[in-house]
């Protein structure tokens, strides 16, 4: 039998996923990455136990757990230092059946890009999908047009036919797009659909070297603003912040100096976090979520996956996550499937829903995190507080049927010598 092929535009966290469960099922796989190297934008990211377990499909997730801090507990508290709640690592684990795994983004991508064979990962190699071909009929593959590094999606369009024509294409069984919150997938097959809308804060994110002395894990949350600190397992510090501002701003002079206009008087150790970071490496972004869910996560031979078709909130810590459960799930369809159309169409069955869900939930915490007037915020701490004495396990519950959620299948996904089950599915 002839061997599939696949094509993956993007090669983040998602992307890597997907190329590394097809490439386990015997699929040839391409990643074609538009950045000259694999160095993801961003710093950490949260890996809850439903990633971890997805990834246990790709013979990874074991890897991810030895990347976790233990945390003894985890801290909610007022810019001035008062506790507020606090979460037990040990309640997180009852719950779902395993911790939350916090680390840095670079070390996932290595971690899944080490997983494919030399030369399945094209770094500087932009593209867009020119056809999206029918997943019913065997001569019509995708079509993908590769852009030189200057170019984009957009440009691409634009430009006079008879250059673009001449541009280089592949072919492939399956395209999947994980081109990210801007993707020009997303746009070419489903025009018209509203773009991922502003969620009313803009998030900030950077890593310092360790502290002094060690800190819990916090989430502090004043007039508008939230602040969270974590330690990563090599020692350094990921801290994030959001701040319900207007969308497209920039800092007069640096990113740091606004975070330390904004959070500088607040408790330790978010000062000496300050102290310690490097102004040219904090990272800015607005915050968008998805307006409306797409009518499918895929069309003809392209599938669709991450912030290309669910942009979310960070306020559930799942963005990563849900690309990931992605990935392994779409691989299982279309390993398992009688065809590629059936197992597209059940890909879009079984994701749509639940990732619709999940954004909806991130957009109603991250609601909350923007109130601003003293009244409000008083009463939501007292509303924090109350919960936190009379219903410990409370504010675990916007993660019930997300963070204890199990891949389809329930083995790995190779089949390779030495391959063990994975957790059953339910």
């Amino acid at each position: 039998m002839r061997q599939r092929t696949a094509i993956v535009i993007g090669g983040g966290i998602g992307g890597l996923t997907a190329a590394v469960a097809l490439h386990r099922r015997g699929w040839e796989v391409t990643v074609l990455e538009r950045a000259a190297a694999l160095e993801p934008v961003g710093a950490g990211i949260a890996l809850a136990a439903n990633a971890q377990r997805a990834l246990d499909t790709i013979d990874a997730g074991d890897a991810v757990r030895a990347m976790a801090v233990p945390q003894i507990r985890g801290e909610l508290r007022t810019p001035r230092g008062r506790r507020l709640a606090r979460t037990d690592s040990a309640a997180v684990v009852r719950r779902f059946g395993g911790p939350v795994v916090v680390t840095h983004r670079a070390e996932l991508i290595a971690l899944l890009a080490g997983r494919l064979p030399e030369g399945a990962v094209r770094t500087g190699a932009p593209a867009e999908v020119a056809d999206p071909g029918d997943a019913t009929r065997p001569d019509r593959p995708a079509r993908v047009r590769l852009l030189s590094p200057a170019e984009t999606a957009e440009t691409a369009n634009t430009a006079n036919t008879a250059n673009t024509a001449n541009t280089p294409h592949l072919t492939a069984d399956l395209v999947i797009a994980a081109d990210g919150i801007h993707s020009a997938t997303r746009r070419a097959l489903f025009p018209g659909h509203p773009e991922p809308r502003y969620a009313g804060f803009t998030s900030w994110r950077l890593v310092v070297p360790a502290l002094r002395r060690p800190y819990a894990a916090h989430e502090t949350w004043g007039p508008g603003g939230v602040w969270g600190s974590v330690a990563l397992h090599d020692g350094r510090v990921y801290a994030y912040a959001t701040v319900a501002v207007p969308p497209g701003g920039r800092a007069p002079d640096d990113e740091r100096s606004e975070l330390l206009r904004r959070f500088g008087d607040w408790h330790q150790p978010i000062p000496e976090i300050l102290a310690a970071a490097d102004p040219a490496a904090v990272l800015r972004n607005d915050v968008r979520s998805a307006a409306r869910p797409l009518p499918a996560c895929h069309r003809g031979r392209v599938a669709l996956l991450g912030d290309a078709v669910h942009p979310m909130t960070p306020n559930l810590g799942q963005g990563g996550c849900q690309a990931v459960e992605d990935a392994v799930v779409l691989a299982h369809r279309v390993a398992t499937d009688r065809s590629l159309a059936a197992a597209l169409d059940a890909y879009s069955r079984e994701r749509l829903p639940r990732t619709t869900e999940v954004v909806r939930r991130a957009e109603r915490i991250g609601r909350l995190t923007t109130w601003r007037s003293a009244p409000a915020v008083l009463l939501r701490g007292a509303a924090i507080v109350c919960t936190a004495r009379l219903a410990p396990d409370l504010a675990l519950r916007p993660l019930d049927g997300i963070a204890d959620w199990r891949p389809p299948g329930g083995t790995y996904a190779s089949g390779a010598p030495g391959a063990r089950p994975a957790h059953p599915a339910r």
